[in-house]
C-alpha cells in the first residue's frame, strides 16, 4: 500500500481510511457505504499481506464534501487529492 502523506491529512475534514476485511466484497461494501456519506477517492484493488488474514483498501475520504447524486449500484464520488506542499513543482 502507498505510505500516507501530509497532503492526505492536510486539511480538517480530510481522512485516510484503511478497510481490513475478509474478502474483497466486503472492503468494496463498505468503500461504497462511506461514498453514499461522504467524497471519496475510492480505491480500485484491495492488498493481501502474506502471512495476514484478509484483504486492505486505502480510501480518500473529503468530508467537506457531499456525495454527489449516484447514478448506478457502485459508482463513487470521486475528488482530486491534494498536492502536497513538497511535491509541487
Amino acid at each position: 500500500m502507498k505510505p500516507i502523506n501530509d497532503g492526505h491529512v492536510a486539511k480538517p475534514g480530510l481522512a485516510v481510511v484503511e478497510v481490513a476485511a475478509a474478502d474483497d466484497e466486503t472492503a468494496f461494501a463498505i468503500q461504497e457505504l462511506l461514498a453514499t456519506q461522504w467524497a471519496i477517492a475510492p480505491a480500485d484493488r484491495t492488498t493481501h499481506e502474506p502471512g495476514e488474514s484478509g484483504v486492505r483498501l486505502h480510501c480518500y475520504l473529503d468530508m467537506r464534501q457531499q456525495p454527489a447524486p449516484q447514478t448506478r449500484k457502485g459508482s463513487g464520488v470521486t475528488w482530486k487529492l491534494p498536492e502536497h506542499p513538497r511535491t509541487k513543482s
